[in-house]
Protein backbone atom coordinates (compact mmCIF):
# COMPACT_ATOMS: atom_id res chain seq x y z
CA UNK A 1 0.00 0.00 0.00
CA UNK A 2 1.53 3.43 -1.10
CA UNK A 3 1.72 6.58 1.22
CA UNK A 4 -1.38 7.94 -0.51
CA UNK A 5 -2.99 4.80 -0.06
CA UNK A 6 -2.09 5.14 3.69
CA UNK A 7 -3.31 8.45 4.33
CA UNK A 8 -7.03 8.25 2.50
CA UNK A 9 -7.21 4.91 4.47
CA UNK A 10 -7.24 7.54 7.73
CA UNK A 11 -8.98 10.62 5.95
CA UNK A 12 -12.37 8.81 4.61
CA UNK A 13 -12.36 8.81 8.70
CA UNK A 14 -11.71 12.20 9.24
CA UNK A 15 -14.18 13.14 5.91
CA UNK A 16 -17.13 11.45 7.96
CA UNK A 17 -15.98 12.88 11.44
CA UNK A 18 -16.31 16.75 9.56
CA UNK A 19 -19.64 15.92 8.39
CA UNK A 20 -20.99 14.55 11.66
CA UNK A 21 -19.39 17.60 13.72
CA UNK A 22 -19.53 20.52 11.23
CA UNK A 23 -23.00 19.75 10.04
CA UNK A 24 -24.64 21.96 7.42
CA UNK A 25 -27.36 23.25 9.48
CA UNK A 26 -28.97 27.27 10.31
CA UNK A 27 -27.85 29.50 8.90
CA UNK A 28 -27.83 26.89 5.77
CA UNK A 29 -25.23 29.46 3.56
CA UNK A 30 -23.22 29.94 6.15
CA UNK A 31 -21.58 26.33 6.82
CA UNK A 32 -21.88 25.87 3.30
CA UNK A 33 -19.84 28.39 2.97
CA UNK A 34 -17.51 27.19 5.70
CA UNK A 35 -17.73 23.34 4.20
CA UNK A 36 -16.74 24.48 1.00
CA UNK A 37 -13.25 24.04 0.89
CA UNK A 38 -13.09 21.52 3.25
CA UNK A 39 -15.35 19.24 1.23
CA UNK A 40 -12.95 20.13 -2.00
CA UNK A 41 -10.80 17.61 -0.48
CA UNK A 42 -6.87 18.42 -0.12
CA UNK A 43 -4.44 15.70 0.89
CA UNK A 44 -5.36 16.02 4.76
CA UNK A 45 -1.78 15.85 6.08
CA UNK A 46 -2.01 17.42 8.90
CA UNK A 47 -4.51 14.94 9.97
CA UNK A 48 -2.57 12.24 8.99
CA UNK A 49 0.61 13.53 10.75
CA UNK A 50 -1.69 13.90 14.27
CA UNK A 51 -3.14 10.31 13.64
CA UNK A 52 0.38 8.57 12.71
CA UNK A 53 1.63 10.50 15.92
CA UNK A 54 -0.69 8.72 18.13
CA UNK A 55 -0.73 5.45 16.65
CA UNK A 56 3.32 5.64 16.61
CA UNK A 57 3.00 6.26 20.36
CA UNK A 58 0.28 3.79 21.06
CA UNK A 59 -2.94 5.02 20.46
CA UNK A 60 -5.49 4.17 17.94
CA UNK A 61 -7.17 6.28 15.48
CA UNK A 62 -10.98 6.52 16.45
CA UNK A 63 -9.16 8.49 19.88
CA UNK A 64 -7.68 11.01 18.14
CA UNK A 65 -9.83 11.73 15.62
CA UNK A 66 -11.91 15.02 16.94
CA UNK A 67 -8.17 16.58 17.10
CA UNK A 68 -7.53 16.08 13.48
CA UNK A 69 -10.78 17.55 12.49
CA UNK A 70 -9.77 20.12 14.93
CA UNK A 71 -6.40 20.49 12.63
CA UNK A 72 -7.86 20.28 9.42
CA UNK A 73 -10.72 22.96 10.00
CA UNK A 74 -7.85 25.64 11.34
CA UNK A 75 -5.73 24.54 7.90
CA UNK A 76 -8.89 25.60 5.76
CA UNK A 77 -9.28 28.44 8.03
CA UNK A 78 -6.05 29.82 6.87
CA UNK A 79 -6.28 28.98 3.23
CA UNK A 80 -10.14 31.17 3.17
CA UNK A 81 -8.78 34.10 4.96
CA UNK A 82 -5.40 33.74 3.12
CA UNK A 83 -6.88 34.03 -0.16
CA UNK A 84 -8.68 37.10 0.64
CA UNK A 85 -5.98 38.64 1.85
CA UNK A 86 -3.62 37.64 -1.49
CA UNK A 87 -6.59 38.30 -3.29
CA UNK A 88 -6.61 34.57 -5.12
CA UNK A 89 -9.74 33.67 -7.02
CA UNK A 90 -8.38 30.03 -7.41
CA UNK A 91 -8.00 27.69 -4.88
CA UNK A 92 -7.92 23.83 -5.40
CA UNK A 93 -9.47 24.30 -9.10
CA UNK A 94 -12.35 26.13 -7.93
CA UNK A 95 -13.46 29.01 -6.96
CA UNK A 96 -12.20 30.67 -4.03
CA UNK A 97 -14.83 31.10 -0.85
CA UNK A 98 -14.51 34.87 -1.29
CA UNK A 99 -15.56 34.56 -5.14
CA UNK A 100 -18.75 32.62 -4.42
CA UNK A 101 -19.96 34.30 -0.90
CA UNK A 102 -17.93 37.76 -0.78
CA UNK A 103 -15.59 38.86 1.51
CA UNK A 104 -17.99 39.57 4.11
CA UNK A 105 -18.95 35.67 3.86
CA UNK A 106 -15.72 34.51 2.77
CA UNK A 107 -14.44 36.18 6.50
CA UNK A 108 -17.55 34.50 9.00
CA UNK A 109 -16.80 30.99 7.23
CA UNK A 110 -13.56 31.21 8.06
CA UNK A 111 -14.30 32.24 11.58
CA UNK A 112 -16.72 29.63 11.78
CA UNK A 113 -14.32 27.26 11.11
CA UNK A 114 -11.59 28.66 13.37
CA UNK A 115 -14.04 28.37 16.53
CA UNK A 116 -15.51 25.11 15.83
CA UNK A 117 -12.13 23.44 15.99
CA UNK A 118 -11.12 24.35 18.89
CA UNK A 119 -15.18 23.00 20.40
CA UNK A 120 -14.60 19.71 18.82
CA UNK A 121 -11.33 19.72 20.71
CA UNK A 122 -12.44 20.40 23.58
CA UNK A 123 -14.84 17.47 23.63
CA UNK A 124 -12.43 14.69 22.76
CA UNK A 125 -12.34 11.73 25.09
CA UNK A 126 -9.04 11.89 26.84
CA UNK A 127 -7.45 13.02 30.18
CA UNK A 128 -8.37 16.88 30.97
CA UNK A 129 -4.49 17.46 31.41
CA UNK A 130 -3.79 16.32 28.16
CA UNK A 131 -6.99 18.33 26.45
CA UNK A 132 -5.55 21.03 28.10
CA UNK A 133 -2.45 21.37 26.72
CA UNK A 134 -3.42 20.51 23.25
CA UNK A 135 -5.96 23.22 23.58
CA UNK A 136 -2.94 25.13 24.73
CA UNK A 137 -0.68 24.06 21.96
CA UNK A 138 -3.40 24.59 19.01
CA UNK A 139 -4.42 28.39 20.38
CA UNK A 140 -0.84 29.49 20.29
CA UNK A 141 -0.06 27.96 16.60
CA UNK A 142 -3.29 30.02 15.76
CA UNK A 143 -1.68 33.27 17.13
CA UNK A 144 1.78 32.31 15.52
CA UNK A 145 -0.11 31.88 12.07
CA UNK A 146 -1.35 35.27 12.73
CA UNK A 147 1.70 36.73 13.03
CA UNK A 148 3.34 34.68 10.23
CA UNK A 149 0.59 36.13 7.95
CA UNK A 150 0.96 39.27 9.33
CA UNK A 151 4.98 39.41 8.51
CA UNK A 152 3.65 37.74 5.19
CA UNK A 153 2.28 40.84 4.03
CA UNK A 154 4.27 43.29 5.38
CA UNK A 155 7.02 41.80 3.29
CA UNK A 156 5.21 42.93 0.61
CA UNK A 157 5.57 46.66 1.67
CA UNK A 158 9.18 46.32 2.02
CA UNK A 159 12.65 47.15 -0.53
CA UNK A 160 14.65 44.07 1.18
CA UNK A 161 13.90 40.84 3.56
CA UNK A 162 16.74 38.89 5.04
CA UNK A 163 16.71 35.36 5.53
CA UNK A 164 15.88 34.91 8.99
CA UNK A 165 13.07 37.12 8.36
CA UNK A 166 11.78 34.88 5.93
CA UNK A 167 12.27 31.73 7.76
CA UNK A 168 10.44 33.21 10.71
CA UNK A 169 7.78 33.76 8.88
CA UNK A 170 7.50 30.26 7.09
CA UNK A 171 7.94 28.93 10.21
CA UNK A 172 4.86 30.56 12.41
CA UNK A 173 2.59 30.89 8.94
CA UNK A 174 2.86 27.14 7.91
CA UNK A 175 5.22 24.83 9.49
CA UNK A 176 3.50 25.23 13.42
CA UNK A 177 0.39 23.64 12.70
CA UNK A 178 2.42 20.19 11.03
CA UNK A 179 4.35 20.47 14.35
CA UNK A 180 0.73 21.34 16.38
CA UNK A 181 -0.58 18.00 14.71
CA UNK A 182 2.36 15.78 15.68
CA UNK A 183 2.60 17.26 19.02
CA UNK A 184 -1.27 16.80 19.82
CA UNK A 185 -1.04 13.43 18.06
CA UNK A 186 1.45 12.34 20.68
CA UNK A 187 0.49 14.05 23.97
CA UNK A 188 -3.50 12.22 22.86
CA UNK A 189 -1.98 9.16 22.45
CA UNK A 190 -0.42 9.02 25.76
CA UNK A 191 3.40 9.78 24.92
CA UNK A 192 5.97 11.89 27.26
CA UNK A 193 6.74 14.99 27.36
CA UNK A 194 10.26 14.47 25.48
CA UNK A 195 8.51 12.41 23.31
CA UNK A 196 5.81 14.84 22.39
CA UNK A 197 8.26 17.44 21.76
CA UNK A 198 10.23 15.87 19.59
CA UNK A 199 7.56 15.07 17.55
CA UNK A 200 6.95 18.69 16.72
CA UNK A 201 10.16 19.67 15.94
CA UNK A 202 9.26 16.90 12.97
CA UNK A 203 6.42 18.61 12.13
CA UNK A 204 7.81 22.17 12.46
CA UNK A 205 11.06 21.29 9.99
CA UNK A 206 9.24 19.27 7.78
CA UNK A 207 6.77 21.96 7.84
CA UNK A 208 9.53 24.49 6.85
CA UNK A 209 10.72 22.36 4.25
CA UNK A 210 7.16 21.97 2.90
CA UNK A 211 6.72 25.45 2.29
CA UNK A 212 10.42 26.11 0.92
CA UNK A 213 9.42 23.86 -1.70
CA UNK A 214 6.12 24.84 -2.03
CA UNK A 215 7.68 27.98 -3.20
CA UNK A 216 9.75 26.03 -5.69
CA UNK A 217 6.51 24.19 -7.32
CA UNK A 218 4.75 28.09 -7.65
CA UNK A 219 7.60 28.02 -9.65
CA UNK A 220 7.77 25.56 -11.83
CA UNK A 221 4.74 23.93 -11.91
CA UNK A 222 2.09 24.32 -14.47
CA UNK A 223 -1.22 26.46 -13.34
CA UNK A 224 -3.49 22.89 -14.77
CA UNK A 225 -1.48 20.88 -12.05
CA UNK A 226 -0.33 23.50 -9.70
CA UNK A 227 -4.58 25.02 -9.45
CA UNK A 228 -3.74 28.49 -9.55
CA UNK A 229 -1.15 30.92 -11.84
CA UNK A 230 2.21 30.01 -12.13
CA UNK A 231 4.47 32.29 -11.18
CA UNK A 232 1.29 34.12 -9.00
CA UNK A 233 3.74 35.07 -5.91
CA UNK A 234 6.10 36.91 -7.95
CA UNK A 235 3.92 38.80 -9.28
CA UNK A 236 2.42 39.74 -6.08
CA UNK A 237 5.89 40.98 -5.31
CA UNK A 238 6.25 38.10 -2.34
CA UNK A 239 9.90 37.61 -0.88
CA UNK A 240 10.49 34.26 -1.39
CA UNK A 241 13.57 32.65 -0.16
CA UNK A 242 14.08 32.32 -3.73
CA UNK A 243 13.45 36.17 -4.85
CA UNK A 244 15.81 36.76 -1.89
CA UNK A 245 18.27 34.94 -2.93
CA UNK A 246 18.03 36.40 -6.33
CA UNK A 247 18.29 39.40 -5.46
CA UNK A 248 21.18 39.17 -3.48
CA UNK A 249 23.21 38.11 -6.55
CA UNK A 250 22.23 40.77 -8.55
CA UNK A 251 18.90 39.96 -10.51
CA UNK A 252 16.55 41.85 -11.80
CA UNK A 253 13.07 40.63 -12.27
CA UNK A 254 10.38 42.92 -14.09
CA UNK A 255 7.55 41.16 -12.72
CA UNK A 256 8.18 41.34 -9.78
CA UNK A 257 5.08 42.95 -7.67
CA UNK A 258 3.59 43.68 -10.81
CA UNK A 259 0.58 42.30 -10.29
CA UNK A 260 -0.12 40.41 -13.75
CA UNK A 261 2.39 39.38 -16.26
CA UNK A 262 2.08 37.62 -19.76
CA UNK A 263 2.69 34.36 -20.36
CA UNK A 264 5.84 35.32 -22.34
CA UNK A 265 7.15 37.64 -18.80
CA UNK A 266 6.97 34.89 -16.88
CA UNK A 267 8.42 32.50 -18.44
CA UNK A 268 11.02 34.79 -18.72
CA UNK A 269 11.60 35.84 -14.87
CA UNK A 270 11.51 31.79 -14.51
CA UNK A 271 14.16 31.27 -16.57
CA UNK A 272 16.01 33.85 -14.84
CA UNK A 273 15.70 32.43 -11.70
CA UNK A 274 16.40 28.98 -12.66
CA UNK A 275 19.88 30.43 -14.87
CA UNK A 276 21.05 32.37 -11.82
CA UNK A 277 20.86 29.04 -9.55
CA UNK A 278 17.92 30.31 -6.79
CA UNK A 279 15.29 27.54 -7.55
CA UNK A 280 17.91 24.38 -7.22
CA UNK A 281 19.53 26.25 -3.52
CA UNK A 282 16.10 26.93 -2.34
CA UNK A 283 15.08 23.28 -3.34
CA UNK A 284 18.59 22.00 -1.20
CA UNK A 285 17.90 23.82 1.48
CA UNK A 286 14.26 22.36 1.89
CA UNK A 287 16.02 18.68 1.59
CA UNK A 288 18.12 19.36 4.60
CA UNK A 289 15.12 20.56 6.40
CA UNK A 290 13.63 17.42 5.35
CA UNK A 291 16.06 15.14 6.79
CA UNK A 292 16.59 17.39 9.96
CA UNK A 293 13.04 16.85 10.41
CA UNK A 294 13.10 12.71 9.60
CA UNK A 295 16.03 12.83 12.25
CA UNK A 296 13.96 14.03 14.99
CA UNK A 297 12.00 10.54 14.58
CA UNK A 298 14.68 8.58 16.24
CA UNK A 299 12.50 9.24 19.78
CA UNK A 300 9.91 6.24 18.30
CA UNK A 301 10.20 2.80 18.07
CA UNK A 302 10.20 0.75 14.81
CA UNK A 303 6.60 0.75 13.63
CA UNK A 304 4.99 1.10 10.35
CA UNK A 305 3.46 4.35 12.07
CA UNK A 306 6.71 5.74 12.25
CA UNK A 307 7.84 4.44 8.60
CA UNK A 308 4.62 6.46 7.59
CA UNK A 309 5.71 9.61 9.15
CA UNK A 310 9.13 9.65 7.50
CA UNK A 311 7.51 8.74 4.12
CA UNK A 312 5.38 12.05 4.44
CA UNK A 313 8.68 13.94 5.21
CA UNK A 314 9.92 12.43 2.08
CA UNK A 315 6.62 13.66 0.41
CA UNK A 316 6.82 17.05 1.25
CA UNK A 317 9.69 17.64 -1.32
CA UNK A 318 8.77 14.80 -4.34
CA UNK A 319 4.93 15.79 -4.70
CA UNK A 320 4.13 18.01 -7.98
CA UNK A 321 1.52 20.14 -6.24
Amino acid sequence: MTLIDEIKKRSVHVDAAIAEMLPVTHPEELYKASRYLVDAGGKRLRPAVLILAAEAVGSDLKSVLPAAVAVELVHNFTLIHDDIMDKDDVRRGMPAVHVKWGEAGAILAGDTLYSKAFEILSRIDNEPERILKCMDVLSKTCTEICEGQWLDMDFERRDTVKDSEYLEMVEKKTSVLYAAAAKIGALLGGASDEVAEALSEYGRLIGIGFQMYDDVLDMITPQEVLGKVRGSDLMEGKYTLIVIDAFKKGVKLDIFGKGEATLEETEAALQILTECGSIDYVKGLAISYIEQGKAKLDVLADCPEKDLLLQIADYMISRNH
